[in-house]
Order: structure tokens, then sequence, then C-alpha cells
């Protein structure tokens, strides 16, 4: 079984995405902010981040940053989440180190989709 982290502050869509991945067999730890994601991955071990883009305390930028900078770092990989869709913000989440980007909105089972794509490819 997958184990994955969702940092999302939204609490309905953080939610959604967890039942909706949760259905699907995975299973979820959920953070509501960026400082809370970081102390969970220095803590588990996980095989996706799904990172919102804009988060308090600490944004899903600053979380990539410092999570692959920790021992182990690379062993997971990480999706974007976020309403920012500009290209400019593509490029720095690419930048950062995530994996994959994907603009809110966005349904439920485009995610799962994306989630199953980066996990068994």
């Amino acid at each position: 079984m997958f184990k994955l982290l969702l940092a999302e502050d939204e609490p309905a869509l953080r939610m959604l995405v967890s039942d909706s991945l949760e259905d699907e067999g995975y299973e979820i730890d959920a953070a509501c902010d960026g400082e809370e994601a970081i102390g969970m991955i220095k803590r588990g071990s996980y095989d996706l981040l799904i990172l919102d883009y804009m988060m308090p305390k600490l944004s899903g930028l600053d979380v990539i940053v410092q999570a692959r900078a920790l021992p182990g770092g690379e062993r997971f990989k990480i999706l974007m989440l976020s309403a920012k869709n500009q290209l400019t913000d593509r490029e720095r989440t690419a930048a950062a180190g995530a994996d994959e980007f994907m603009a809110k909105p966005f349904s439920p089972m485009a995610l799962v989709d994306k989630v199953k794509e980066m996990l068994h490819a």
C-alpha cells in the first residue's frame, strides 16, 4: 500500500482529496499547513507528497525545497496543487523539485488518475 501526505489548508478540499484517495486504497496523512507537513515528512515515510502551493506558515514551494534537502528527500514523488496556473508558477514548481503540477480546480477522479500515474509508472 502506498502512503501519501496531503498538505492542504482548505478543510473541505483536504477532506475531499483524502476521501477520494482512501477510497482507492491509499493511506493518507493530512497536514493543514506547510510547517506541519515538514514535521510529518521528518517523522514519516511517504511515497508521494501532495502539496498546496499557497499555505500558511510555509508555502508548497518552501516545503518542496526543505523536503528535498532532507536525508532521503529524493525517495518520494511530489505533486503540487495550485490555483496559480501561470507558466512561471509551473516553472518555479519544477525548479523547486516537484515531479508534477495540477491546476485547481480539478475533479477528484482526475487527481486520483494523476496519483495512479505517478505511483505506478
